[in-house]
This record gives C-alpha cells, sequence and structure tokens, in this order.
C-alpha cells in the first residue's frame, strides 16, 4: 500500500473511530483558568481547538515559548499534545511545568515518562507512515472534550458532505485558508496537508486579518478557501476576490460548533488528496522529500 492510499484509508477508519471514541470529564471553569495546552503542528491546531472551544478560559503557547520563558509553567498545568511523544522541546518545557499531563499515543515515549499523567490515544490507523488524519482528529476531540461537553450525532453525514464538496473544486498551486475563531485553527491544519500531501504553497489566516495582510501577496488564479457561515461581510468578500481572478472555495459549512470542526477536518483532508489523485500522485509529498524530511526530524526530535 503506498502512502496515498494509507491517508485515503485513514480518513475512512475515523467513522469506525468516532463510534467508540472516549471523552475525556471537562476541566471546570477554575480549572481552566490555570491550564495551558501546547503542541506542534497538527498537536497545535488540537491545542487551539481547545482554547477556542474554553471560550478562551485556556491558553495556548507554542513549546519553544514555553521553554524560553519557563516562568509560565512553574504555576500552570499544562497539557502537552504530541501523538509520538518525542518532540524534544515538549519533553524539556514537560521538565520545569508545574503538572505535565501527556495527550500522546505512545505511552513508553519520553513525553509520557516525565509527564505526571497520561492520557492515552488509542484510535486505529492503516500502520502506514503517511499523513495525520484518524490520530489528529482523536487528539482534537480529547483536547475539546477537556474544555467542554458535545454530542457526535451526524458523523457519516458529514464525512459524505465533505467528499461530495471536495470533489466540486480545483486548487491552484497557492492557497490561502481563511477561518475565523472556531475554524482558524482547521484553516491551519488544511494548510499542513496541503503542504504534506502536494508540497503546496499555503497559507492559513483569520478572515479579517487576511483583508490586512495576505491578500496583498495574491495573484491572478490563486486559490482562497473560506472557513465559515455565509454572512454578508464573507459574500463581499467573496464577490471582490472573483472580480481581481482569485479562484474562491466557499463550502457550506454547518453552524453547530462541534460539527463545523468535523466538516472542516473532513474537507481539509479530503481535498488535497482529490487533488493529488487528478495528478495519479501515488504518495504524499512529505514522505518522498526525504532530504527536508530529515531536516524536519533534526528540529523535532
Amino acid at each position: 500500500m503506498n502512502s496515498l492510499e494509507a491517508y485515503e484509508k485513514d480518513i475512512e477508519l475515523q467513522l469506525d473511530f468516532l463510534k467508540t471514541f472516549s471523552k475525556q470529564k471537562p476541566l471546570s471553569e477554575k480549572q481552566q483558568k490555570t491550564t495551558l495546552f501546547s503542541g506542534s503542528g497538527d498537536s497545535l491546531v488540537s491545542a487551539m481547538l481547545a482554547e477556542s472551544f474554553s471560550n478562551g478560559l485556556v491558553s495556548i503557547f507554542d513549546p519553544l515559548d514555553l521553554y524560553k520563558n519557563k516562568h509560565l509553567v512553574k504555576s500552570k498545568n499544562v497539557y502537552f499534545v504530541s501523538i509520538s511523544g518525542n518532540t524534544i522541546t515538549n519533553i524539556k518545557v514537560a521538565k520545569v511545568a508545574k503538572k505535565a499531563i501527556a495527550i500522546t499515543s505512545k505511552l513508553d515515549s519520553r513525553l509520557a515518562k516525565v509527564s505526571n499523567k497520561i492520557i492515552l490515544l488509542s484510535a486505529p490507523n492503516s500502520g502506514i507512515f503517511t499523513a495525520g488524519s484518524v490520530s489528529f482528529l482523536e487528539s482534537a476531540l480529547t483536547c475539546i472534550s477537556l474544555v467542554t461537553s458535545f454530542t457526535l450525532t451526524q458523523n457519516s453525514k458529514l464525512l459524505l458532505k465533505a467528499k461530495s464538496d471536495a470533489k466540486k473544486f480545483s486548487v491552484s498551486k497557492r492557497i490561502f485558508i481563511l477561518g475565523t475563531l472556531f475554524t482558524y485553527p482547521l484553516a491551519m491544519y488544511c494548510a499542513a496537508k496541503f503542504y504534506e500531501i502536494l508540497g503546496y504553497d499555503a497559507h492559513y489566516a483569520r478572515i479579517e486579518q487576511f483583508s490586512h495582510m495576505e491578500l496583498f501577496s495574491s495573484k491572478k488564479g490563486d486559490t482562497v478557501i473560506i472557513f465559515e457561515e455565509d454572512n454578508t461581510h464573507n459574500k463581499q468578500l467573496v464577490s471582490n476576490l472573483k472580480k481581481i481572478g482569485i479562484n474562491v472555495i466557499h463550502p457550506q459549512i454547518p453552524s453547530k460548533k462541534i460539527n463545523q470542526m468535523l466538516y472542516c477536518t473532513f474537507f481539509s483532508q479530503l481535498l488535497p488528496l482529490y487533488e493529488a489523485k487528478k495528478k495519479r500522485k501515488k504518495d504524499c509529498y512529505f514522505v518522498l522529500a526525504k532530504d527536508i524530511r530529515n531536516v524536519s526530524n533534526n528540529m523535532i526530535y
């Protein structure tokens, strides 16, 4: 099985995983105010979702920022999100935190060994080295469940809708993904999938900030993806972008926040997958880009 096939299989495995997902008991508001979340890459997205679903009660930090400013963690409970549990910066910060809780899939990882508590992730996957999908979904929902209660009810419908929507669109090699409080983290996740699957030039931004900054680097033929429900503001943005030759993708997303999260996650996984299939790719870009991956591994581990 090649890495693109494995990635698609992992996407499908998410439905079975969602049937058995075990939520955490939400922290009290008082506890949330003294809690930090931290992670890197997809794991930072999961941490950011905890912040947004807590309505700002918990805080998120980049692990390197915490390491360079250790006073931030000495009086805090810190949830470190790391699938591998071996990201070196997380491990260094966990050693000095008041209380370190590892959210990881590796019980014997270095992060797990230095943490005070472990929340073990156990979602099944294809077992092939590929881009993160089901592992991300489990970490994201785990983080969200720590700050709020929710019910998962429309999983299969949301995946089917995301598949149908993603098949309708084509993208350029230069992409901007826009989101708001609950969807900005998923704009970041979507960009990451375009990096990993296709190696495309993708950018993520908040909808408001895009018009102030990233818009000025856009060119005719670029693609803008908007993760937000229809409203007057984004309709005007869509109209204005199309007038200057920008390709706009604005899928209809659900109104319920947890369903937004699921739909945008599925859509973010599927859109680059279908683009890769159109180009007859067999493997994810980052699997083939060994020199770049070696640099990444040297910095992370």
